[in-house]
């Protein structure tokens, strides 16, 4: 057993799970509890590290997942002191595990392109992964300026997006390369056409932004186009991750309907 908080395994989860350039230097992530652990052993990646407690092994969920990492890889079994340590959240799950970054491969010509800009705040920043997962979005693109999008608490609230959908941080050049051929869509809070009032059957890409002051010109100038949700409440604007799951299973709706038949 491992109960010695300064042991290199140990330390090397807190720096990743505490510093972004050392996950991007590493090229590896932390996730935590059993749901998670699973997804990623799922897609098929094998965990350099995985730490469990005696008291998550004895569990219903724990026993089977721990029996199906040992078919992979050599589980730690850690004190409960030293998972606290290692843990982003306040109560500890009683598993984690040290993943490579996933390598999932971006479509050559996505139909459907999220774009989020400046959104800062994790927890959104994950809802919003997860979401798009489930509409079919087939490729999230971050420009510079938004949250980590392998902190852990996005990865919590992506709930296993990041092991399903290509999520691609990338510059204003390869920004501008990748929406090449798509519609582009802003978001807006109250300006361009009703939301359901677009044919979103065509190639298309939505920018989202940020929870405060929205997109950046500089991504804003992309699009062809604003698009926004009526709210006849008294509210002036939605949360970023709702006001993006209107939009996109919006979307989803279209695109599973069959196309009419022209006269």
């Amino acid at each position: 057993m491992i109960s010695s908080l300064s042991n290199k395994k140990v330390r090397l989860v807190q720096s990743l799970q505490a510093r972004s350039r050392v996950r991007y230097r590493e090229r590896r992530l932390v996730v935590e509890g059993t749901r998670l652990v699973q997804e990623g052993l799922t897609a098929g990646l094998v965990p350099d590290l995985f730490f469990y407690t005696a008291n998550w092994a004895q569990s219903r969920t724990g026993a089977p997942l721990l029996e199906t990492a040992e078919s992979v890889t050599s589980p730690f079994l850690v004190s409960e002191e030293v998972l606290r340590s290692c843990t982003d959240t306040e109560t500890p799950p009683g598993v984690l595990a040290v993943f490579p970054f996933p390598d999932l491969p971006i479509p050559a010509a996505p139909t459907l392109v999220l774009v989020v800009d400046r959104l800062r705040m994790p927890g959104n920043l994950g809802a919003i992964l997860r979401t798009a997962a489930a509409a079919g979005v087939e490729l999230a693109l971050l420009p510079p300026g938004n949250v980590d999008p392998l902190n852990p608490k996005v990865l919590r609230g992506g709930m296993g997006a990041h092991f399903q959908l290509p999520v691609s941080r990338v510059g204003w050049k390869e920004l501008a390369r990748r929406l090449s051929g798509l519609n582009i869509w802003l978001a807006s809070a109250t300006k361009g056409r009703r939301y359901d009032q677009i044919d979103w059957r065509q190639p298309t890409a939505l920018i989202v932004g940020g929870e405060a002051a929205g997109a950046t010109e500089r991504v804003a100038s992309m699009a062809s186009g604003q698009v926004h949700i009526p709210m006849p409440g008294a509210m002036e604007s939605l949360n970023s991750a709702v006001a993006t799951g209107v939009l996109l299973f919006e979307i989803a709706r279209q695109r599973a309907e069959p196309i009419p038949n022209e006269p």
